[in-house]
């Protein structure tokens, strides 16, 4: 098998304002769209971010369609964390998750858009196994 692309498809109410939430805020940019759905790219993301609206006649399967993109996190991996931590301040996103770092060397901060689709900012401070007696996050 050879993957030529990959997108990650999140169900919500409001299409526009999950797109809105990323281009404003992530600098990702419309590859496509069509009535219900949205598609958002970033050359540096490696997937693209699909919006479509909750309850779109042509999802599939039929018990997915009023289904939202509820218990995951959309998390991005960045160079500065305290930096990307300031502008989001600065921009004025609510922030529900304040930055703070694992024991395993994750930095990470997250935010909501308007329709409660967390996204992550991340950045590694160590190696997860150079962590003195950690091993990684609990289930």
């Amino acid at each position: 098998m050879r993957v030529t692309a990959s997108a990650v498809s999140l169900n919500v109410d409001d299409v526009e304002a999950s797109a809105s939430f990323l281009t404003r805020h992530f600098g990702f940019k419309e590859a496509m769209s069509a009535e219900g759905f949205v598609s958002l790219a970033r050359p540096d993301v490696g997937f693209n971010v699909c919006y479509l609206r909750t309850g779109l006649k042509s999802l599939k399967p039929e018990s997915l369609k009023h289904r939202r993109a509820e218990g995951l996190i959309v998390a991005f991996v960045v160079e500065d964390i305290d930096a990307e931590y300031a502008r989001i301040q600065a921009e004025g996103v609510k922030v529900v998750t304040p930055i703070e770092t694992e024991p395993w060397g994750e930095r990470y901060f997250q935010v909501a858009d308007a329709n409660g689709v967390l996204i992550q900012l991340v950045q590694w401070m160590h190696a997860p196994d150079a962590a003195p007696g950690s091993t990684g996050p609990e289930a």
